[in-house]
C-alpha cells in the first residue's frame, strides 16, 4: 500500500496535469473558431471552382489536357497522407492514417505500384513503421503561422504536377480529414490527380443563355486546371486544421475530467488510509496507557 506520502505526490502531479489540460483546451477552442471560419470561408470557393470546371470538361467534351484526362492508365499511384504536425488530439491522426493503410492494401492487393507523399509529422512517423520503402516526399507544416495555407498549398500543388508531367504516377489521392462538427471529423480520400469535379458539384445556371468560351475551353482548363488543384489541397488544409484543433479541445477536455475523478479517488484514498494511521497510533496509545 502507497505511503501518505506517495498519495500526496500523486495528487499533486496530477492536479499539475489538469492544469496544463486545461489550458491546452482552452487554447485549441480559441483556435478552433478561427480555423472554423476560414474552413467555412473557402467552401464557397473550392465548390465554386469545381463548379466551373466540371462546365468546362463538359463543354470541351472527351479528352482535355492531361491533368484532366489522365495518362490512360492507373498503374502508379500516389497517395497524398494530410496529417497534423502535433499529437494530443485523440484519435484524429490515427484514423486518416488508417484510412491510407487500407487504401495502401487494396491497391497493392490489385498489382498496383504505390508511392506516398505525406504532409504534417504524425503521419509520417506512423506510416513509417509499415511503408518505409513507399514514402517519397514530405511537406512540413510546422512553420505555418494561423491558418495561412496558401504557401503550403502551392508548394504541394506544385510538387503533384510536376511529378505527374514527368510521368512519376498515373493517379494522385488525397487522404484528408474532413471538418464536420466539433464532434465529427471524417477521414475522406478524394483524387487530386486527374482532377474531376467531386460528385454533385453545383452546375452553373445560364438561364438558356448561348456563349462561347474564349479562349478555348482546352486553353482555359490547362490554366485553370492547377489552380483548382491548389484550391482542393487549400481547402483540405483547413479543414484538417479545424478538425485538428476540434480533436484536441475534446481529448483535453476529456483529460481534464478523467483527472479530476483521479484527483477525487486520491483524496478518498489517502484520507482512508490517514484514518488508519491516525487509529493505528490511538490503539498504540491506548494499549500503553493501560498497560502501565
Amino acid at each position: 500500500m502507497p505511503s501518505l506520502k506517495d498519495l500526496k505526490n500523486r495528487i499533486t502531479s496530477v492536479k499539475s496535469t489538469q492544469k496544463i489540460t486545461k489550458a491546452m483546451q482552452l487554447v485549441a477552442a480559441a483556435k478552433l473558431k478561427r480555423a472554423q471560419d476560414a474552413a467555412t470561408a473557402a467552401r464557397p470557393y473550392a465548390e465554386r471552382m469545381a463548379a466551373v470546371l466540371a462546365n468546362l470538361a463538359a463543354s470541351a467534351g472527351g479528352g482535355g489536357p492531361k491533368l484532366l484526362a489522365g495518362t490512360g492508365k492507373s498503374d502508379v499511384h500516389l497517395i497524398v497522407v494530410m496529417t497534423a504536425e502535433r499529437g494530443l488530439a485523440g484519435g484524429f491522426n490515427s484514423y486518416v492514417v488508417k484510412l491510407a493503410r487500407q487504401k495502401i492494401q487494396a491497391l497493392q492487393a490489385e498489382g498496383k505500384t504505390v508511392k506516398v507523399l505525406t504532409i504534417g509529422k504524425k503521419g509520417r512517423e506512423q506510416l513509417s513503421r509499415e511503408y518505409s520503402s513507399l514514402l517519397t516526399s514530405h511537406v512540413n507544416l510546422a512553420d505555418v503561422k494561423g491558418n495561412d495555407f496558401s504557401g503550403s498549398a502551392f508548394t504541394v500543388g506544385q510538387m503533384l504536377t510536376t511529378s505527374y508531367e514527368a510521368g512519376e504516377f498515373d493517379v494522385a489521392t488525397l487522404i484528408y480529414s474532413q471538418f464536420k462538427n466539433v464532434l465529427t471529423q471524417v477521414p475522406t480520400a478524394q483524387q487530386l490527380i486527374p482532377a474531376r469535379a467531386p460528385e454533385g458539384a453545383p452546375k452553373i445556371d445560364l438561364g438558356g443563355a448561348i456563349y462561347t468560351y474564349e479562349p478555348d475551353e482546352a486553353t482555359l482548363l490547362e490554366a485553370l486546371l492547377p489552380r483548382y488543384i491548389n484550391t482542393q489541397i487549400m481547402s483540405a488544409m483547413l479543414e484538417s486544421s479545424a478538425g485538428e484543433q476540434a480533436s484536441r479541445m475534446t481529448a483535453m477536455d476529456n483529460a481534464t475530467r478523467n483527472a479530476k475523478d483521479l484527483i477525487k479517488a486520491l483524496n478518498l484514498k489517502y484520507n482512508r488510509a490517514r484514518q488508519a494511521q491516525i487509529t493505528k497510533e490511538l490503539i498504540e496509545i491506548i494499549s500503553g496507557a493501560e498497560a502501565l
